[in-house]
């Protein structure tokens, strides 16, 4: 189920929450979420209540609007919620900024944190490594799969993979993280890289009319192979920006399960959602309940990735994965 209750009333929410008759030991966790709460979300409160330790998970969707991530913090204060969930990058470092803040008032640094869904928690300067997050109030998780494995399973579908396109914006910094890395790394690995900007000169939301205008312009630069790479914005526009590849030829690999069997997307090779709940779930147990410093914990990576194919996309692009990759990947119908 999706939430899409506003700051306001999330508010309100909290307050409501905090004039009921509370046991002492029950602990407030609080989930800031970029669009509502869903599977990543679902996990989360699945495995905390699964644990038997008591806590109330409650949840704050910011509507895309990371305009309102300064009165979450606030809010957050106020409330003295004993944990915070941060989903996304945007959200991630609205709430509690990078390694350059801590001891910055505007973000958190006196309330546990844990991060998910995090492209890059290095390049962007949210955590210092995998061993340790560099920061005493912060742990987190990481779900990606590295690019130059994804590079090798184009091949693997598509022999003929020799140029990989990306669409980029700098209203998120993760999505031009993800441009410079994929800048350093493709020459190495054979492949030309066409990255366009979806909205140049724009640092607020992205027009996603100029979508389709964009796929046009990789159709024309001979790519048929895309990948989404990191972005919020993109995967909101999933329907749009999907579709309209398709419509151009491009297939492609998402690194979001959810547009390949929701939307057009052809491929994906992703952790569940869910399941990064439950690790995130882990590391606040282990904060909560057993009492560990967040920035002592490593952060925890996610092992089991699946591979799925949306086979009418597949035909729709006349690209029917081989026998082999079938064997492996798991097959989906819009």
């Amino acid at each position: 189920m999706k939430f899409t209750r506003s700051l306001t009333a999330a508010a309100v929410f909290f307050m409501t929450f905090a004039a009921a008759p509370v046991a002492a030991e029950t602990k407030t966790i609080m989930g800031v979420f970029y669009e509502g709460c869903e599977h990543l979300c679902n996990g989360f409160k699945d495995a905390i209540a699964e644990s038997g330790f008591d806590a109330e998970v409650q949840i704050i969707d910011i509507e895309q609007d990371k305009g309102r991530l300064p009165g979450v913090v606030e809010l957050a204060r106020e409330k003295q919620v004993d944990l915070v969930l941060t989903f996304g990058t945007s959200v991630t470092m609205g709430m509690i900024g990078t390694l350059d803040d801590i001891g910055n008032p505007a973000f958190l640094n006196e309330i546990p944190v844990v991060f998910t869904v995090v492209a890059d928690p290095f390049g962007t300067r949210i955590a210092e490594s995998f061993e340790t997050s560099g920061r005493p109030n912060l742990a987190g998780t990481f779900n990606r799969v590295p690019e130059a494995v994804n590079v090798e399973v184009i091949r693997q579908y598509d022999p003929d993979f020799t140029k990989l396109g990306l669409l980029y914006h700098s209203n998120e910094h993760n999505s031009v993280i993800k441009k410079e890395e994929l800048e350093a790394i493709l020459p190495g690995l054979g492949i030309e890289f066409v990255p366009i900007e979806l909205d140049p000169g724009n640092p607020g939301t992205p027009d996603p009319t100029l979508i389709p205008l964009r796929m046009a312009e990789f159709r024309e630069q001979g790519v048929r192979w895309m990948y989404l790479g990191s972005s919020s914005f993109l995967r909101t526009q999933g329907k749009i920006y999907t579709s309209s590849a398709v419509e151009n030829g491009i297939a492609i690999l998402s690194p979001y399960e959810s547009l390949v069997r929701e939307e057009h997307a052809l491929l994906s090779i992703a952790a569940r959602y869910y399941d990064i709940g439950k690790l995130a779930a882990g590391q606040a147990l282990a904060i909560l309940r057993d009492g560990a410093t967040p920035g002592d914990l490593p952060v925890v990576r996610a092992s089991d990735f699946a591979y799925v194919v949306n086979m009418d996309v597949a035909r729709e692009l006349d690209r029917i994965p081989p026998f082999a990759f079938l064997q492996v990947a798991e097959t989906v119908s819009r």
